[in-house]
């Protein structure tokens, strides 16, 4: 335990002190495993790591999907979404706010990213949202709130490293989070009701499509409906594995893209180098996670959690509880991925031992990071919105989160309560 404890605050003081935190990670479990099992050992498990995580073909999966997401917005799928949303929700109080919430879900269940989906949604939702008068508290809020679904919809690249990590079925995962995606959206509607409800000119309503106009726009999401049916779905019933459907996916999007016109060389050029350089950034931080990971595993950390379990009785679920607030505090101060990599290694024993279904834990992480991206001082989604609105001060903008963050606070004490919810779909199907 001393030894494991040393190294997290090895760990905080090179963040301090502004090395990345791939780099730190990797040099603290570099370093822990040299002083416990000697230099050879050392040099071999993290030579070990770099070659798998290179030559894994599982991961293949991330920049696949990464790939998709940003064809996808290439070819301008994220305008029919809201155009659709707005169409059926736009003449109601706090509508746009509602219909940008709803956009993003569309627009997540074939993303994967929440980062990514918060600053598409900013260049489509706001513009309409500031000519019609809504607050910018509401306005960002919204946006920033409904970008973190595209973690939780499926895809999401988190679930993929957290599967590959536990080794736990990724095409499972995926099918474990429609219906907590479904409730977190409700539950980010029933927000904006509320703000709206308290203050009835943060949301003005807009103008009211007729019935032919709603048609029609719900026509204009065919594209995004039948990408999620062929490669999502197709994980979900089994046609093909995760990479494949992430694979089928990333050339449907591409297939869009060139339809539409709206893929010339130089933007093939920037999308492919965008691509790149978000899976390089990713998978130095999983070789520094999983180095860091590997030091934790010659620790007496697991093994002396469950024993604090066991001697002292705790019930499991109030230790799941406590789990959920470590992973909220942590989420106020630490970017989403290094977060799941340094904690899983620490806490998915614990949680396995105890009797929790793994799938149902990846939710719960899910959900908690969710929560952190969207939770002041460092929420990312929120930093997202302040570079790419910079009229709207940082603090409109955490001010305007505050009721989402609320609401998703209730759905993880939901979805801990009632974990049928998360496991339902998965054993309809059998994954």
């Amino acid at each position: 335990m001393t030894e494991t404890l040393l190294a997290f605050a090895a760990m905080m003081v090179l963040s301090f002190l502004r090395l990345p935190i791939s780099l730190a990670m990797g040099l603290v479990g570099f370093v822990g495993l040299w002083l416990m099992r000697g230099l050879h050992p050392s040099i071999a498990s993290v030579t070990a790591v770099i070659y798998d995580s290179g030559f894994q073909y599982t991961l293949s999966v991330i920049p696949l999907f990464i790939l998709m997401g940003n064809f996808i917005t290439r070819a301008g799928m994220s305008q029919e979404l809201f155009a659709a949303a707005y169409a059926w929700l736009g003449h109601w109080r706090g509508g746009l706010a509602m219909s940008s919430v709803i956009a993003s879900a569309g627009f997540g269940s074939v993303c994967g990213s929440s980062v990514a989906t918060a600053a598409t949604m900013a260049k489509v939702c706001y513009p309409p949202m500031k000519k019609f008068g809504y607050s910018d508290a509401l306005a960002t809020g919204s946006i920033a709130a409904g970008g973190t679904l595209g973690i939780l919809i499926p895809p999401s690249t988190l679930m993929v490293i957290y599967g590959i990590m536990t080794e736990t079925s990724i095409g499972a995962l995926f099918a474990a989070g429609m219906l907590p995606g479904l409730l977190a959206t409700l539950l980010l509607l029933v927000a904006v009701r509320y703000v709206t409800w308290r203050d009835p000119s943060a949301g003005p309503p807009g103008e009211r499509s007729d019935w032919r106009a709603r048609w029609r726009a719900l026509r204009g999401i065919w594209g995004v409906t039948s990408l999620f049916v062929l490669s999502v779905g197709g994980i979900y019933f089994g046609w093909f594995t995760a990479t494949e459907g992430a694979g089928i996916g990333a050339f449907g999007a591409f297939i869009f893209a060139l339809a539409r016109r709206s893929l010339t060389w130089r933007g093939l050029l920037t999308i492919l180098t965008e691509s790149t350089r978000t899976t390089a950034m990713l998978f130095v931080i999983l070789i520094g996670a999983q180095i860091f990971a590997n030091f934790i595993g010659f620790t007496s950390m697991p093994g002396d959690l469950k024993n604090f379990v066991s001697q002292y009785q705790v019930h499991p679920m109030w230790v799941m509880v406590g789990i959920c607030v470590i992973y909220l505090i942590l989420g106020t101060a630490m970017e989403e991925l290094s977060m799941i990599l340094l904690t899983v290694p620490v806490f998915f024993p614990l949680v396995v031992g105890m009797g929790f279904d793994p799938v149902w834990f990846g939710i719960i992480i899910v959900v908690v990071v969710e929560i952190g991206l969207i939770s002041p001082p460092v929420g990312m989604n929120m930093f997202v919105l302040r570079t790419l609105i910079p009229g709207v001060p940082l603090g409109t903008i955490f001010r305007g989160v505050m009721p989402f963050v609320a609401a998703d606070v209730v759905r993880l004490g939901i979805l801990v309560a009632f974990p049928w919810i998360s496991l339902w779909l998965p054993k309809l199907l059998k994954l």
